[in-house]
């Protein structure tokens, strides 16, 4: 990518949207396409197709999906199926019609089986069963990775798919009700904290492990492979590390200050029982993790303090940059008008 490349980022108020946005205009990036869900509906096959024709963008970052933890996933699992396939499909398709130099897709780490050999390798890929939670999300996000090296084998298709790890940082999604793990623990131990409560309640039992990235990282992976991975092959994005979920749990109490009792409801899902990936393909090509997990709690717990209002005042059911309109099925024409 040039600095004057014309770059568009799909999913740009999103969390990892955000992220690459800030990341490219830091680099000086002259040209970069953030379009809001109003200027285009990513789930709309003509909006998206109109899109591209008007706007050309040279690079594709495609952030958007409709995104949730586990209570998400599992109450609204035709909404994470049926919306993530449109999207991928809409832009994936739109990128080659219109000569896009190159994409890069982002998946998640939940399409490896439930049961996988740790840490997780990318050819571990359908050699399993998926965790039942997120079944329907993980499907769509392997179907993105075969569009994308389907059309990368077929039509020669700069296209290629970067699977990150758990997600956490500034701009975070703080609904208790869709939000991943990270940000409701911060939540719930602030107003535990604030409200002077004895103790907070965790979903799970606490055993289960997970690798946390924070999201500025992601955005600078993302710029790295942009530049520099050129292969079809699906490449991990993570740090290497991963901690129990009782563990994350202590860590975000003493970073919060709530020094109360912390109590696990072993009557609420777990999930995968461990996900940790293997970095190496990515370390190889010479990039890595730079921010301990200590230092990007802290500075997402800072965020959450200056922006407690917003983050918490809006009610969001998994919503992303292709959320259906609330009265209907059908999705209108956003960009341009017919």
């Amino acid at each position: 990518m040039k600095r004057t490349s014309r770059v568009l980022v799909c999913g740009a108020r999103g969390l990892v949207g955000g992220a690459i946005v800030k990341r490219l205009e830091k680099d000086a990036f002259e040209d970069v396409l953030k379009p809001t869900r109003e200027e285009v509906d990513l789930t709309d096959q003509h909006a998206v197709s109109r899109y591209f024709e008007a706007e050309k963008p040279e690079f594709v970052f495609m952030a958007a999906a409709r995104v949730g933890g586990i209570a998400a996933n599992d109450s609204y699992p035709a909404d994470f199926i049926r919306d993530n396939l449109a999207i991928e499909l809409n832009v994936i398709h739109a990128a080659w019609n219109s000569h896009v130099t190159k994409l890069l897709m982002l998946g998640s780490s939940c399409i490896y089986p439930r049961e996988c050999p740790q840490p997780i390798r990318e050819e571990y890929l359908l050699t399993g069963p998926l965790e039942p939670t997120n079944a329907p999300y993980a499907i769509a996000k392997i179907a993105g990775i075969t569009l994308c090296q389907s059309y990368a084998k077929q039509h020669s298709a700069r296209f290629v798919s970067a699977m990150p790890t758990n997600l956490y940082g500034p701009g975070d999604n703080f609904d208790l009700e869709t939000s991943h793990v990270v940000p409701a623990l911060i939540r719930k131990f602030h107003e535990a904290k604030r409200s002077g409560g004895a103790a907070v309640t965790v979903w799970g039992s606490g055993a289960p492990r997970r690798e946390f990235l924070y999201v500025d990282d992601l955005a600078d992976a993302c710029v790295f492979l942009m530049e520099r991975y050129e292969n079809s092959a699906l490449i991990n994005v993570g740090i290497g590390e991963d901690l129990s979920i009782a563990e994350l749990a202590g860590m975000i109490a003493d970073i919060v200050g709530f020094d109360g009792a912390i109590r696990f409801d072993a009557s609420r899902p777990d999930g995968t029982p461990r996900k940790l990936l293997d970095v190496s393909r990515l370390n190889s090509l010479g990039w890595k993790a730079s921010t301990a997990l200590a230092d990007g709690l802290s500075r997402t717990y800072e965020w959450y303090l200056e922006n407690e209002t917003a983050a918490v005042s809006q009610r969001r059911q998994a919503r992303t940059v292709a959320e259906p309109t609330p009265s209907s099925g059908r999705r209108p024409h956003r960009y341009p008008k017919a």
